[in-house]
């Protein structure tokens, strides 16, 4: 989780792959109307962002329910996306990739062939929550290099087990 072009999609594919598991990027989650209207400049309300975040949610309870591991992106700007996306869920958790705008700036501009303008950055960063001790995040300084930002994140996670029997 974390601001708009920090970096979620790389380390998330990365993560994936060292670890055996899916990824969905939830960028492709989006309904085409949140699509259209981030390409337009606009940021997106609470609204637009409940069925997406529902979306989310179903793709981690679907990996749940196929007994499978799972790595998905999302921004999870607020503490109240979070609580969708993890909810009671004690087998999930949150990866904070914690950034300067600075930094998040210059990967934007940077970027091409994305829908989410530079323009919505502060939008992003206005909105931002970050996850607090009792969601134990694993926060990670997303200036590092991938590989390291991955190795540290599998590691505290440790490897993948098979949800409980429900």
């Amino acid at each position: 989780m974390g601001v708009a072009g920090v970096g979620k999609t790389t380390v998330g594919r990365a993560l994936a792959a060292a670890m055996g598991c899916d990824f969905v990027d939830g960028d492709d989650l989006h309904p085409a109307s949140n699509v259209a209207k981030m390409s337009a400049g606009e940021p997106l309300t609470d609204a637009d962002r409940a069925p997406w975040l529902a979306a989310v949610a179903a793709q981690v309870d679907a990996w749940w329910a196929a007994g499978d591991c799972g790595v998905v992106t999302c921004s999870a700007l607020k503490r109240a996306y979070q609580a969708v996306v993890v909810g009671a869920r004690s087998d999930v958790r949150l990866v904070y990739l914690a950034a300067s705008p600075v930094l998040v700036r210059a990967r934007m501009e940077g970027r091409r062939g994305h829908f989410m303008p530079v323009s919505l950055l502060e939008s992003q960063f206005a909105d931002l929550e970050p996850p607090g001790a009792d969601e134990r995040p694993i926060v990670v300084d997303a200036s590092r290099p991938v590989a390291e930002i991955v190795a540290a994140v599998a590691a505290a996670l440790g490897p993948p087990t098979a949800p409980p029997v429900r």
